[in-house]
């Protein structure tokens, strides 16, 4: 009796097992099927059953879409595309997180005329399509000389993401103890001071919410990467559709494959060594704010 009474108390949670593992197979399924089909010749993908394991696997496809796929003029593979993206995102999410985490800190820890109508301003920013500022945003580029560059694709996409960074670190910054700012004063810490020395030390939760979101939100991006760049400048987003789309040749299917694999392989990466940063940083900005 008590052994049926046992199994009966463990029943939910191994229904709740069940229910995660499939759906962690369900979302890891793209995953598998992109990462088999990769290292496939292209006349078993020709044969139809994508879900198969490939027969004779080879990194070959991989090695076409790094550095011999014809994506623009020149035969490069998706490797100078790849470097694009790393010079766009790197300098972009770390100038917002930055820029955000500084409009936080003035936005609590001072009182300001108009702070909330300047706060309600950032936020709206955050809900405008990204469609409306393309002309403008191309206009401005222009003026600014910054136009089809890696450098304004940085701007762009740095300007569109203070919003969410200022939201991230004044929700957190709104309950940071204010005896510990107090006491800083006190003792003599000035307005850069107290920012650097004090609030942004203590702030590594909300920035890697704010790295992860901007990180991935920019390498992902592909409206402005195609609105702002030419050939020389495209992020690799833009280079991947172009070497899907082509139009010349053999559809080599195992490369587009691998190619999307290398596109997507970053933000795993930054999700498998910081998810659970992740998730931390929104739980205390939830609480803090």
């Amino acid at each position: 009796m008590a052994r049926k009474k046992t199994l009966a108390q463990h029943a939910p949670r191994w229904l709740l097992y069940a229910v995660l593992v499939f759906l962690a197979l369900l979302f890891l399924l793209p995953i598998y099927v992109m990462l088999a089909n990769s290292i496939k010749p292209l006349d078993e993908i020709r044969a139809g059953d994508l879900m198969a394991l490939p027969q004779a696997p080879t990194i070959e496809p991989w090695r076409q879409a790094w550095s011999l796929a014809q994506i623009g003029v020149q035969p490069t593979g998706l490797a100078p595309y790849f470097l694009n993206s790393l010079l766009m995102v790197v300098p972009a999410v770390l100038i917002s997180a930055v820029i955000g985490a500084f409009n936080g800190y003035v936005l609590t820890q001072f009182r300001m005329r108009g702070a909330q109508t300047i706060f309600a301003l950032l936020l709206f920013s955050m809900f405008i399509p990204f469609q409306i500022v393309l002309i403008p945003m191309a206009r401005t580029l222009g003026l600014m000389g910054l136009a089809g560059t890696v450098a304004g694709l940085v701007f762009v996409h740095t300007i569109y993401g203070i919003g969410f960074t200022t939201l991230f670190f004044r929700n957190y910054y709104s309950a940071f103890p204010g005896e510990l700012v107090r006491s800083a004063r006190m003792d003599g810490a000035g307005f850069f001071r107290l920012f650097f020395r004090l609030l942004l030390p203590n702030s590594a939760p909300i920035m890697v919410v704010a790295v992860i979101w901007q990180f991935t939100n920019i390498w992902n991006d592909f409206l402005f990467g195609a609105s702002f760049s030419d050939y020389k400048s495209f992020p690799i987003t833009v280079a991947l559709n172009n070497l899907v789309n082509s139009s010349t040749g053999v559809k080599e299917y195992n490369v587009h494959f691998a190619g999307a694999f290398i596109a997507a392989l970053p933000t795993l990466i930054v999700y498998v060594l910081s998810g659970k940063y992740f998730v931390r940083g929104l739980m205390a900005g939830s609480v803090k704010g």
